[in-house]
């Protein structure tokens, strides 16, 4: 990106607050729950807030939290198209078509001259009988000849859409093995860009990275922030060349990096083989640009202070809820979004409503034991494993709470609990916003995780887990590493082997024999307050003062001492909770969703 100087009411310096903060996530912002809650709180503690995200549909947005501006971005994917898809693969499959419309006109062409050729079989036998639909009966000589010559016509037809298809197949097939780019000549192209070009491969593994910061970076540099917060991988390079541009006009700017996950261990978003390894190596290129680095865990802070030689601990910020509602105009604002112009903005004026009944959207009395699982629908979340369990747990109802109850996953559920003649008692039912999901949840009676073994999935207490904790619901979580732990030393819930359906069953029908006694774990003197998002929220502003000494601190903070570590309550060191980095993790960037995401 062309360095240039920047004007206008967005470069105006706010001199009202503590100093500007841009942050960075390469989403649609209402389904991440972290991010809106890490900007609202931020902007509450006085700084001057802005979350630029992705637009879903190409559109730009823009919107409220709290005081904090939302402005979602149009990213054209120009770059997502590598040259191999503009070339024939004349090595690998020399008979195939070149990419584009050519394969698709043949085979129409092959079609249509087949339906003529059907048509004109049907005349030929309408002539010999009736004398077609012109009248006249043609003689018994002049119908051979034209059997002759259709019979013929047929044969060069057949053969030739056997040929034209042969070819269209052998594209079709080099367009999927070029997509996953696990031939052996990708990989050997793999393993050579990475060789030659180390860490900046990524450029040629997945140049559409590039697509990101071109949308972000002149947005970024106009709004001249003192700090750049960059969400996970994909915008790191983003927020870094950010601040490399404003170096280079004399403005020193922060960088955050907050890891959501363990790169190494994420179940890759799509089948191309290229994306693990060039997302890492655009990871390890601009990790060293970040002033601090933040995370969800303190397992996994000390992994990636391991992996990526880190001069200090990431800071943990945990995944927590907040428990505290909105203001009206918060709540209005964010509803809003849905329906925002490009760039529309509206303001609420009614009170903040309260969250749907859990129960009353799932047609059960209080009586009827209620299991809950909030998040994203995926195979690895373990959402079959209750479906299966069900025929074990006479009269308990599952309910998922998902991004959308439409998606096919969920859909896939929902009949498989039909084969198992349980569909009467499976319910999925849409997000509500963050705000609400702490009492949302609150009307099941147990709150599941039946997630398997992934690595990322071993190495912190996800949102749900602090969402259920503060809903006061015994939990059923499998026995992924840090959750495992943590649950059984608090006391509150039971642990089941992942994937196992009957070890599942078990430990629903301990917890829902005595409920009693696993909320009463939430009891404990300072559990459930060092889980709330108003402490995590200290944690990150004591970061940003650190950061940023020479701008005021906010009233009543510790400025100038070492930022607190928060760490989960059943580990106090976390040094022994390390992932195993050969195992594939779990995507995180789901759907779009209306505004609260629950992980």
């Amino acid at each position: 990106m062309e360095l240039e100087t920047v004007s206008g009411s967005g470069a105006e310096e706010t001199e009202a607050r503590r100093g500007r903060v841009v942050m960075l996530v390469c989403n649609g912002v209402a389904g991440d729950s972290r991010v809106q809650k890490a900007a609202r709180s931020a902007a509450e503690a006085g700084w001057d807030v802005t979350l630029l995200g992705r637009s879903p549909d190409g559109r730009p947005r823009r919107w409220k939290l709290g005081e904090a501006e939302v402005r979602l971005l149009p990213v054209p994917m120009p770059l997502a198209r590598r040259p191999h898809q503009f070339r024939r693969a004349f090595l690998t499959r020399p008979l195939a078509y070149r990419p584009g419309h050519t394969a698709a006109y043949r085979m129409q062409r092959m079609k249509a001259w087949r339906g003529e050729l059907f048509v004109r079989g049907v005349e030929i036998a309408e002539e010999s009988s009736v004398g077609g639909y012109g009248g006249a009966i043609r003689s018994e000589a002049a119908i051979i000849a034209a059997k002759a010559r259709l019979l013929s016509s047929r044969a060069v037809a057949k053969a030739a859409y056997r040929w034209v298809a042969f070819r269209k197949g052998r594209l079709d097939a080099g367009i999927a093995a070029r997509r996953r780019a696990d031939t052996r000549l990708d990989r050997l192209g793999t393993s050579f860009w990475i060789a030659a070009m180390g860490k900046r491969s990524w450029r040629k593994l997945w140049p559409m990275l590039h697509d990101f910061e071109l949308a972000y970076g002149k947005v970024i540099d106009e709004l001249r922030p003192d700090l750049i917060h960059a969400n996970d991988f994909r915008v790191l390079g983003a927020g870094a060349r950010a601040k490399l541009r404003a170096r280079a006009y004399g403005r020193d700017v922060k960088l955050v990096w907050d890891a959501h996950e363990f790169l190494p261990g994420v179940r890759p978003w799509n089948d191309n083989a290229r994306w693990l390894p060039a997302h890492m190596a655009h990871e390890r290129e601009y990790v060293p640009y970040a002033d601090a680095a933040v995370t969800v865990s303190d397992s996994l802070a000390h992994l990636l202070r391991e992996t990526h030689g880190l001069p200090e601990l990431p800071t943990v910020v945990l995944n927590a809820p907040s428990t505290r509602p909105p203001s009206a105009e918060s709540e209005a604002d964010a509803d809003a979004d849905a329906d925002a112009d490009a760039e529309g903005e509206e303001e609420g004026e009614e009170e903040p409503s309260g969250p749907p009944d859990l129960r009353e959207l799932c047609g059960v009395d209080e009586t009827t034991p209620l299991l809950v699982y909030s998040g994203g629908a995926a195979p690895q979340r373990g959402l079959a494993t209750m479906v299966e369990a069900l025929p074990l747990l006479e009269g308990a109802h599952v309910v998922f709470v998902v991004p959308s109850p439409r998606q096919d996953y969920v859909r896939t559920l929902l009949g498989r609990a039909a084969e198992l003649g349980v569909e009467d008692r499976v319910h999925a039912v849409p997000y509500v916003p963050f705000w609400q999901v702490v009492p949302f949840l609150s009307r099941a009676d147990v709150g599941v995780i039946p997630i398997h073994h992934w690595v990322n999935h071993e190495l912190a207490l996800i949102t749900k887990f602090f969402e259920y904790a503060h809903a006061r619901l015994p939990l059923v979580v499998s026995d992924v590493r840090t959750m495992a732990r943590t649950t059984r030393e608090t006391g509150q819930g039971e642990v089941f082997r992942a994937e196992d359906v009957e070890d599942y069953a078990r430990a629903v029908r301990a917890v829902l024999a005595d409920t009693a006694r696993y909320r009463a774990a939430y009891d404990r003197p300072g559990l459930l307050e060092q889980w709330t998002w108003e402490a995590q929220a200290d944690v990150l502003d004591e970061l940003y003062t650190r950061l940023l000494p020479h701008l005021p601190p906010r009233p009543g903070s510790r400025a100038g001492q070492p930022p607190r570590r928060t760490l989960h309550a059943a580990s106090p060191a976390g040094q022994d909770d390390r992932g195993d980095p050969g195992n594939p993790g779990d995507p995180d960037e789901g759907p779009a969703a209306p505004v609260g995401a629950h992980e």
